[in-house]
């Protein structure tokens, strides 16, 4: 039967080793990457509202114009 406690630690180790071998981006890749990513949410919320708007719309004209 395997020690829990070793493979814990064994994991820990890998994983920690794995981190090192990352490279984080500076301050100014993060700032950029930040600004892109809420344009771009900005940009797909004011699309979804507007096509949201724009079929609720037209279901009322053509549910007014069934009845």
């Amino acid at each position: 039967m395997n020690n829990p406690f070793r493979s814990i630690r064994v994991f820990s180790r890998e994983t920690w080793d794995e981190l090192l071998k990352c490279t984080w981006p500076t301050w100014g890749e993060l700032r950029d990457s930040t600004v892109v990513v809420v344009v771009a949410v900005a940009i797909m919320g004011l699309f979804t509202s507007i096509s949201d708007f724009s079929l609720t719309q037209v279901v009322v004209l053509f549910t007014d114009w069934v009845s």
